[in-house]
């Protein structure tokens, strides 16, 4: 039987869910220039599929154009090799879509750069259940949990190298099947790309395993929960790490306290992006390790944002080493969209100069319909978004919070379970 390769390119849309559409691969150069047409509804699909809300109804076109950098093939014996692109959106004259989640990114990495001469070095660490272990009494990070799991460990590492992404750990983690993954730091978009290959790469390998890994927020209301945790620091125009600065408290540089005091001002509105789902705030609950307010903690996983520790007595070595984690976040946010609204708060906070020393921890909101509240009152926000964007997407999450009416916590992890 004769078969003809297929190429899929795609975005982390609106739910932070990888969709766009497949073709002849053998068409890939024609579609560098020209994309595929998207309805703009497309990016209003629901986390669960349905179109619960869009602005666009059945009107408009738009097209998602590939980025040859971000070219993925990688082949499994025996089965269809992993084949896709990630794409950036334009309107019909060239311009960039301004509901297109890499762009929203874009335009904020590009604002960091120019105001600060600063570049993000950025990864995102991720955690998940995966289905290809029994069920049995935790075992955290025990070496007999990590044996169980068999190849897919290896599998998994292997698939992300041929990716171009590099594997730093792979662990058995704290709760029954769940288990982490992480990777080197990469500049400004390419770490959302990562995340993106990351995620898309660990489900591909649980396929050919026969099993399947969930990156769910909490597979149940009194399970362990998976979050997403970004490590950022920031390189100057020669390249050299510029985060650090062991004369100054917590080891900070000023820029790089400003920034976390920028973030953690507007940390209340943007749990509404970088944790989007009803069941993120069902984790961020008491003796989950994980946070519940707007607090900075050296070396502290309960906090917000964790200023993490360096190692060695050189001070270049430490200085590479250096870099803080932000743990507002779940794998139900587009990397895009969480990333682009922390480079935006934290730009806000050197241009005001903020204090992250005088800086008062505020309770975080523990619910989404609350954090969309906050959302849609900020300025800043409606900014950083736009003025279409922002609305459209606090009405796209209020009309899933409205799709789960009725529903008890077990159903609603049930539910967010089986999408991602």
């Amino acid at each position: 039987m004769q078969r003809e390769q297929i190429v899929f390119v795609g975005t982390s849309d609106l739910s932070g869910h990888f969709r766009g559409k497949s073709f002849p691969a053998a068409e890939l150069p024609a579609r560098l220039e020209r994309g595929v047409g998207l309805a703009p509804t497309n990016m209003f699909l629901s986390a669960f599929g349905a179109i619960q809300m869009t602005p666009f109804g059945t009107q408009g076109e738009v097209f998602l154009v590939p980025d040859p950098a971000t070219r993925v093939s990688v082949p499994f014996e025996g089965s269809p090799t992993e084949y896709f692109l990630l794409g950036d959106i334009y309107t019909l004259d060239g311009a960039p879509w301004k509901f297109c989640p890499r762009h929203v990114l874009r335009r904020a990495l590009d604002r960091l750069k120019s105001e600060t001469g600063l570049k993000l070095l950025a990864a995102f660490e991720q955690e998940f259940i995966y289905s290809g272990v029994p069920v049995s009494p935790m075992q955290p990070y025990e070496f007999d949990a990590y044996r169980r799991q068999g190849f897919f460990g290896e599998a998994l590492l292997a698939a992300l190298r041929q990716a171009g992404v590099v594997p730093d750990s792979f662990l058995a983690e704290f709760g029954p099947q769940q288990f982490e993954v992480t990777v080197a730091p990469a500049l400004g978009m390419r770490a959302a790309d990562d995340a993106v290959f990351r995620s898309e790469l660990t489900q591909a390998v649980a396929f050919r395993f026969g099993h399947r890994a969930s990156f769910t927020p909490l597979p149940e209301p009194n399970g362990t929960s998976n979050g997403t945790h970004i490590h950022w620091s920031f390189l100057g125009d020669d390249d050299q790490p510029v985060l650090y600065d062991e004369q100054r408290p917590r080891h900070l540089s000023t820029l790089g306290s400003q920034f976390i005091a920028g973030v953690l001002h507007h940390l209340p509105a943007l749990c509404a992006v970088t944790a989007p789902s009803v069941p993120s705030y069902y984790r961020m609950r008491p003796n989950r390790f994980a946070p519940m307010q707007t607090d900075v903690g050296n070396m502290d996983r309960g906090s917000a944002v964790r200023i993490c520790p360096a190692a060695g007595h050189d001070p270049g070595q430490r200085a590479r080493q250096f870099n803080v984690e932000f743990r507002v976040a779940d794998a139900t946010a587009s990397p895009y969209l969480a990333l682009a609204m922390l480079v935006q708060a934290g730009l806000d906070g050197i241009r005001r100069r903020r204090d992250l020393e005088v800086h008062v921890p505020q309770p975080l909101p523990d619910s989404l319909g609350k954090a969309l509240t906050l959302l849609e009152a900020s300025a800043a926000a409606q900014e950083w978004l736009g003025p279409e964007l922002l609305p459209a997407y606090v009405a796209f999450k209020r009309a899933e919070i409205k799709g789960l009416d009725n529903l008890d916590e077990s159903e609603i992890c049930r539910r967010y379970e089986q999408v991602y």
